[in-house]
């Protein structure tokens, strides 16, 4: 009874997210793009069956890069289809993997559209990064006979209580055969209280510690510095949402009242965003350029504006201070291992669910800091800018504690031969 009740629910929500994708591409084109795909329809049909990767989004796939170039190697003849569910998670995805990877959107968790979508790219195995359930899908792999293995798979704590509600539905789903590759033990154990077999859950970390950094990285950000700030320092805010960026820039106007000559960098998560930041910037009266239309920056330039795709890291590089966003309003936080790789002190917001075992291990290790409002933000960023001894010892302790917790993707890996035959 509950999965009809999901179904017909399901069936009903489904309408008005797809109204929701078509509102976004009034004014995003991306979102108007391969709409069918939503329902399962799509170019990619495949006649031999395939590995089958889902990454929701620009983190989740920069978190795949590692995995899917793994899989390539040890699969060559074996396709490999990448899903993501955002235009910015697709784009990202043809920017990393080019031609070697098929790419579709993830359909909605409707019978049909889930049906279709099996049958055009026919997977051998499935396998979902951190968290994503959707009983349709789970239960068409197990009905299939597609062995399903979430990988890097958390479940916070603020959502347990919610599957637990659910439990009768989730527990079917998440016993039908699926493997759990679990971040952590707390994170195992919350899946093992919604249902998951115990005899095939286990604990392999978080993949996100095993991302590469391009050896060319250090280079190309010292390139950026000398063309938008050659002699001033230089902090960046990544990854930001609405509401963020209006606490982000009262710190900055309170850190260049204070007499310190930065340049920020402002880097929003969403391109639909872009126009409105800009909008923001001018009618605060702060001198700022686009990273689209200016090659280069004045004296006087108080805000690079990145309005660009796939350039996170490298302006990350460039900087001397990084603020990850999506922590000051109620999104969750993203990915704070980035700037710690790169040897960056590390501030955040309260908001880190998404990853709070991450942050809460930088933060215990002095690597990053978590602020509250644009006061405490200012003053942190003004704090180490003026200490490069201090900046120096955070981003080392972040950069030693990406190192000692690589190794997920190898006892993720060992988890594939035995479901892919």
């Amino acid at each position: 009874m509950l999965r009809l009740i999901y179904v017909a629910l399901a069936r009903l929500i489904a309408p008005v997210a797809f109204a929701a994708i078509l509102w976004r591409g009034l004014r995003d084109r991306s979102y108007r793009d391969r709409l069918g795909e939503r329902f399962g329809f799509g170019a990619v049909k495949l006649t031999q069956r395939s590995i089958w990767v889902h990454a929701v989004s620009v983190g989740e796939v920069q978190a795949s890069a590692a995995l899917v170039r793994a899989l390539r190697t040890r699969y060559p003849d074996i396709p490999l289809v990448l899903t993501t569910a955002t235009p910015t998670g697709a784009a990202l995805a043809q920017s990393l993997f080019r031609d070697s990877v098929y790419h579709s959107f993830v359909p909605y968790d409707l019978p049909g559209s889930v049906r279709r979508f099996f049958e055009r790219i026919q997977p051998r195995i499935a396998i979902i990064l951190e968290t994503e359930l959707w009983p349709n899908l789970y239960d068409a792999c197990g009905k299939r006979g597609i062995p399903l293995l979430l990988a890097s798979a958390r479940v916070s704590q603020r959502s347990v209580g919610r599957y637990r509600r659910l439990a009768g539905l989730f527990r079917q789903t998440l016993a039908n055969g699926i493997v759990i590759a679990a971040q952590s033990e707390a994170d195992a154990e919350r899946f093992r209280s919604i249902g998951a077999n115990p005899d095939r859950t286990y604990v392999t970390g978080n993949i996100k510690f095993d991302f590469e950094v391009p050896a060319t990285l250090p280079a190309e950000g010292a390139r950026l510095r000398a063309r938008y700030a050659p002699a001033r320092q230089v902090w960046i805010a990544g990854s930001t949402h609405a509401g963020e960026e209006d606490i982000l820039l009262d710190a900055h106007e309170q850190l260049l009242a204070s007499g310190t000559d930065a340049l920020l960098v402002l880097v929003p998560r969403h391109p639909n965003r872009f126009d409105d930041v800009a909008s923001n910037l001018k009618r605060r009266g702060l001198n700022f350029v686009r990273r689209s239309r200016a090659e280069s920056a004045a004296g006087d330039t108080q805000v690079l504006l990145v309005d660009s795709l796939g350039e996170l890291m490298v302006f990350y590089a460039a900087a001397d201070v990084a603020f990850v966003g999506g922590s000051l309003v109620a999104v969750g936080g993203h990915n704070l291992l980035e700037p710690a790789a790169l040897g960056l002190p590390i501030l955040t917001g309260p908001n880190t669910y998404n990853a709070e075992g991450v942050a809460r291990r930088l933060i215990e290790v002095g690597a990053a800091q978590s602020v509250h409002d644009a006061a405490e933000l200012s003053a942190s960023v003004a704090g180490l800018l003026r200490d490069p001894e201090t900046r120096r010892a955070s981003g080392a302790r972040g950069r030693a504690t990406v190192e000692a917790n690589r190794g997920a993707l190898e006892k993720l890996l060992a988890l594939v031969p035995p479901l892919i035959g």
